[in-house]
């Protein structure tokens, strides 16, 4: 799918075509109908020509969105259950060397702070976990799942990749939707940034979505880590990825998370050696450049969900949700049982948002938008099936 671009081997020559854009070409990207996706409508939109068009793409944008979703804001809470890791991602705390303490959740621990999730609202639960696949078995996941179908409308999991098979059997068990980044389409960085592990394989790692979709899951979440390589042409490779599954899983809806790099906590590994690094700042992605990203995608994919996390500051998340974002955690824990205080295990990455749920409600509400705790329910596609 991105191979006869060259978006995923030759990032350089798609920068120097993004460089080449001009105001003219821009314009009439902005001029045609919002919504519709074309690999050139989108270069004309992330170029760097189009910083000077940010606020028009900002209000089309924010009036696309209202007519596709209204003015709500769904709402979810992440459960860490585990942050034990057999890879050896350069940029994350979970990274296998990391001599960091760890910690695992028993079914039994990971209900107990669910029910803190449930009791603070939430009915839309994210499952997260490292790649731990000698803890977090299919069983586990499947028997956590039934067993959360009472508590939760929509449960959707963020864990290693899986085949289809796997995927198909969670789908059953209750889970309908997953989440599974690529972290960064260019082959090159990807080999560099993830040396050993099951997630070091760039291709399976790249086909995962399709598995997902082809088992029949709801929604199919994307992402690329942004801090890594040049946001401009991930992007571009993101929105190819995406254009692909809305073309041959029409069931499945797509959504879109834009994870930009944390400060991670202690990164040495036994010896005292580093087991993590601080990337290039050159690729260090502003706020502004965030916009535009959310925007462009935004004008070349009408239905998706644009997905916001605790990663970003109070006031940034309060101004991007009138731009395009319909989904966004509030009060997370990034690590195991950090919602009933059991441990201090590692954190994935550092919340820049620890605001708690009800106070982002008010901010939503104070902003002429409607929180959304549930929009969805498992009889719906129970009432299909039948």
């Amino acid at each position: 799918m991105l191979e006869q671009k060259g978006l995923d081997r030759n990032p350089e020559l798609w920068r120097e075509k993004l460089d080449r854009i001009g105001a003219e070409e821009v314009e009439r990207a902005l001029a045609e109908p919002p919504g519709a996706y074309s690999l050139r409508k989108l270069s004309a939109l992330v170029s760097p020509a189009a910083e000077n068009y940010i606020e028009e793409m900002a209000q089309a944008a924010r009036q696309l969105t209202v007519q596709r979703f209204g003015r709500t804001m769904r709402l979810y809470g992440p459960l860490y259950v585990s942050n034990y890791c057999s890879n050896s991602c350069r940029y994350c705390g979970f990274n296998r060397l990391n001599k960091s303490r760890r910690t695992r959740l028993t079914i039994e621990q990971a209900l107990e702070d669910a029910d803190i999730i449930a009791e603070k609202g939430f009915r839309d639960i994210l499952l997260v976990s490292g790649e731990d696949r000698q803890f977090v078995t299919i069983d586990y996941l499947a028997e956590l799942a039934r067993r959360l179908r009472s508590r939760f409308a929509s449960i959707s999991m963020e864990v290693y990749q899986m085949s289809r098979a796997e995927y198909a059997r969670l789908f059953e068990a209750g889970i309908e939707g997953v989440t599974i980044y690529q972290e960064t389409y260019d082959r090159r960085a990807y080999d560099y940034y993830h040396p050993a592990g099951p997630k070091s394989n760039y291709d399976d790692r790249l086909t995962a979505p399709d598995s997902i979709a082809g088992a029949g899951m709801r929604e199919v979440g994307l992402g690329a880590l942004l801090g890594l390589t040049d946001w401009r042409v991930e992007t571009l490779a993101l929105a190819e990825h995406a254009h692909h599954l809305v073309k041959r899983y029409w069931k499945s809806h797509v959504s879109f998370s834009f994870p930009r790099l944390r400060p991670i906590q202690s990164t040495l590994a036994s010896d005292g050696s580093p087991c993590a690094e601080t990337p290039n700042a050159r690729y260090r992605m502003q706020d502004m450049n965030l916009v535009q990203m959310i925007t462009a995608l935004r004008l070349c994919f009408a239905d998706a969900g644009l997905v916001l996390s605790t990663r970003e500051p109070a006031r940034l998340r309060d101004n991007l949700i009138k731009l395009g974002i319909t989904k966004i955690s509030a009060g997370s824990k990034t690590n195991p049982g950090g919602y009933s205080g059991r441990n201090d295990a590692i954190e994935q990455f550092e919340v820049d948002d620890s605001r708690p749920p009800e106070q982002v409600v008010g901010m939503i509400e104070s902003q002429g938008f409607e929180p959304v705790w549930k929009d969805w329910d498992r009889a719906f596609l129970d009432a299909e099936s039948n």
